[in-house]
């Protein structure tokens, strides 16, 4: 009787853990990354706080074609045309000095807000298809988490991990703001890590950023920008796009 009694029980835990439900992509980030986040700019300064010259892009792996359409940038062009956000697509945007809210739309879907040129980005769990409709500034975002095998449980009990995103549709704009071009075709590939707090409580986010755009670039091209946590909203002051 002993042996058939356990026997049930074990047929009632296993049925009981098969039918839960699995995890939706907020319950099970290894990462906390909504909040404010402002940009800190320590490198590339003068590609970044100010639009550069016109064919000032030395760090850039562009092809001919590349340099062609850089070399022809025209801001007015830009402004006449209403594409003064070319600067400001999912290529570039979080280049941009400024700040960045980061909350969720709902279970799969995690939305990022910039104040700089108002743009949001929305990062997909699970879909992989994009829509119909015509490619944006900042594209079709596939989201997925990282989980850090190995490095067990982090500081708090949180699992050590990043968010990697994919980010495809995008309507052709400009890794720097003086034109230098990526394709509708680009592939843009993001690696998000929020570091474990210091001591004196602050938190930075570092996102790894790969372009790659055959139509423009020689190879693929890399940069890590770098943000640290806010406490609040203090500082958020939303900013129109422009092509200066």
């Amino acid at each position: 009787m002993r042996r058939l009694t356990s026997a049930i029980l074990f047929a009632l835990v296993l049925a009981h853990g098969q039918g839960r439900a699995p995890q939706t992509p907020k319950a099970a980030a290894p990462i906390d990354l909504t909040g404010y986040w402002v940009s800190v700019v320590t490198e590339d300064w003068r590609f970044r706080m100010m639009t550069p010259a016109k064919g000032d892009f030395p760090s850039i792996p562009l092809n001919p074609e590349g340099r062609k359409v850089a070399l022809a940038w025209d801001p007015a062009k830009d402004e006449s045309a209403g594409e003064a956000c070319k600067g400001y697509g999912a290529g570039n945007i979080l280049r941009m000095p400024g700040r960045l809210h980061i909350t969720w739309q709902d279970e799969n879907t995690l939305k990022v807000e910039t104040d700089t040129g108002q743009q949001t980005r929305l990062f997909h769990f699970g879909r992989q298809q994009p829509p119909s409709t015509p490619p944006d500034w900042q594209g079709f975002s596939v989201a997925q988490w990282e989980f850090a095998g190995g490095r067990g449980r982090g500081a708090g009990g949180v699992r050590g991990g990043d968010l990697k995103v994919i980010t495809t549709h995008v309507r052709p704009g400009y890794l720097q703001k003086n034109g230098v071009p990526y394709s509708g075709d680009a592939v843009i590939t993001e690696h998000f890590d929020a570091l474990e707090k210091e001591a004196n409580g602050d938190q930075w986010l570092i996102v790894t950023t790969l372009v790659d755009d055959p139509q423009y670039l020689n190879q693929p091209f890399q940069r890590s920008t770098h943000f640290k946590r806010q406490p609040d909203a203090a500082g958020w002051d939303p900013e129109p796009c422009i092509a200066r």
